[in-house]
């Protein structure tokens, strides 16, 4: 017993002569910015240590003596590295393909991290037959983490994604098992005919699979109904994305209107509130046709806000309405929502959406993707999916992020030595 004493005696000793735990050599040191970590239930001013690609400690006041870089982000938020959860990155030539292979998705890294992103879900660009050339051309070669809603049609979001044949949720649901590092469930897309064809053939895959299905909602009435979608035919856990969708030019008289989440007196469908009681989650996925203040304002100040905040990255948004993750963040800022909130919806929630608990965070141990924001004051315009504007006070700029421990953008150069230091080195 005296001899076991002695032992962690000793061995305390050398730890403390040596520094112990706390000594370890932090590479990055985030001085004195207002942490947010919703899984952690962190909401205040802290520092953030990184080492090894990891975070290290999140804690106020961290000794700076062993840190190899030290980053003053005083007066700025600090967030887990956001997880846009609606994009289309499965870059290509193929024009007729569009999404698949094709031009109308886009190279990730070129529009992620220089607004705090740092993973990527792709929702349905491919589907079980084409996915080992998108994992091949993109997701293995991207800095940006890219993981993959897989489309219900084996071909992808192309040419054949009316083909009902190529629908098979067994081999859907095979393929997103054997790749289950990358695929995080099924998209539904774009299919032009009765809905719960593909629908219930998702939601079969994701059954087997044990994974949630993202649906693109393009049903026109009495056919489809969004009411029997969301309270029928989706599980709680299931995604409905374009959630203030309501069609092109939609207005008195449209039947689009008929089949969006506010009616034409500007009130939200009791049915919308009852499925998202029972566990839909509601997905911003802006895009090029996804996103009307309109159905958003009245939205909010009934109660009815998203569960995940996403972009719909494409190339007929990139520099439209949508811009990017902080625009949109920046919309829901204006429209009455906390900072806290906007990045929880942006980061932990789509985390625990996907099933994937070790993203969206700061826990010690976990990789080190982070993002810093600024929040400018002043006179700024946002414009929805169809062209219309509301008038905001507040914009969320991304001006640092940190990709599993290293920077990889830095808008004003916070991170970066001075021009005649960095020579020297």
């Amino acid at each position: 017993m005296k001899m076991n004493h002695f032992f962690y005696c000793l061995l305390f000793s050398i730890l403390l002569s040596s520094g112990g735990a706390f000594a370890q050599k932090i590479d990055i040191l985030l001085k004195g910015g207002h942490v947010i970590d919703p899984k952690n239930n962190i909401n205040s001013v802290m520092d953030v240590a990184i080492s090894e690609g990891k975070i290290l400690r999140v804690a106020p006041q961290i000794d700076a003596a062993n840190a190899a870089k030290v980053v003053d982000v005083k007066g700025m938020y600090i967030s887990p590295g956001l997880i846009d959860l609606h994009v289309h990155v499965f870059a290509g030539n193929k024009i007729s393909q569009k999404y698949m292979d094709g031009p109308n998705s886009l190279p990730p890294d070129g529009f992620t991290f220089r607004a705090g992103v740092t993973t990527v879900v792709d929702a349905g660009s491919a589907g079980w037959k084409s996915f080992p050339l998108f994992k091949k051309n993109v997701i293995d070669i991207a800095k940006t983490r890219v993981l993959a809603f897989l489309n219900i049609v084996g071909d992808g979001m192309g040419e054949f994604e009316q083909d009902t044949l190529d629908m098979d949720p067994k081999m859907a649901a095979a393929s997103a098992i054997f790749y289950k590092q990358h695929i995080v469930g099924f998209k539904v897309a774009h299919y032009n005919g009765v809905q719960w064809i593909p629908v219930d053939n998702s939601v079969e895959a994701g059954r087997l699979a044990k994974m949630p299905v993202m649906i693109d909602w393009r049903g026109l009435p009495p056919v489809n109904s969004l009411e029997a979608l969301l309270l029928k035919h989706l599980r709680p856990g299931d995604i409905l994305t374009h959630m203030y969708h309501a069609g092109k030019g939609a207005g008195a008289g449209s039947p689009m209107y008929k089949e969006s989440v506010v009616d034409l007196s500007g009130n939200v469908k009791p049915y919308v509130f009852q499925a998202q009681k029972r566990g839909i989650i509601f997905d911003v996925g802006h895009g090029g046709n996804g996103f009307v203040f309109g159905q958003a304002i009245p939205s909010m100040k009934q109660g009815f806000v998203p569960n995940t905040i996403s972009s719909d990255l494409h190339i007929g948004n990139m520099n439209a309405g949508m811009k990017d993750m902080a625009n949109i963040m920046s919309k829901f800022l204006n429209m009455g929502m906390s900072v806290q909130d906007v990045i929880t919806k942006s980061t932990w929630i789509p985390a625990q959406s996907i099933h994937r608990p070790e993203l969206g965070n700061l826990s010690a141990g976990t990789e080190a993707d982070i993002a810093v924001f600024n929040i400018r004051n002043g006179d700024f315009g946002y414009i929805d999916s169809h062209g219309g504007k509301f008038k905001g006070t507040k914009k969320l700029e991304a001006e640092l992020t940190i990709r599993a421990g290293k920077v990889v953008w830095d808008l004003n150069g916070i991170a970066a030595d001075s021009y005649d230091q960095a020579v020297k080195k």
